[in-house]
């Protein structure tokens, strides 16, 4: 079994959601079947590029932050209603 190579895109591509979305490392890694040591060396590589975008990228953040807290606030809700609804047959 051959070392894979990634194209130049890819790798960017990679730095781009660690650096700027902030995904954790372990998380790119598995999702993209990376090894970590592979991620950080990109880091290193492309990482000049996607830390000044960071700056830029502010609003992209709020839109990511927006949707995990309106899942967060359902995902609230349900429990919220399951566990009325089980204390109601406890009694």
């Amino acid at each position: 079994m051959g070392k894979p190579n990634f194209s130049e895109d890819f790798k960017r591509d990679a730095v781009h959601q660690i650096a700027v979305r902030g995904y954790p490392v372990r998380e790119i890694s598995e999702r993209l079947g990376v090894s970590p040591h592979s991620l950080y060396k990109w880091m290193k590589a492309y990482g000049q590029a996607a830390s000044q975008a960071s700056s830029v990228d502010h609003e992209a953040e709020n839109r990511r932050l927006k949707r995990e807290l309106e899942r967060m606030t359902e995902e609230r809700d349900i429990l919220k209603k399951a566990a009325a609804y089980f204390a109601k047959d406890a009694k």
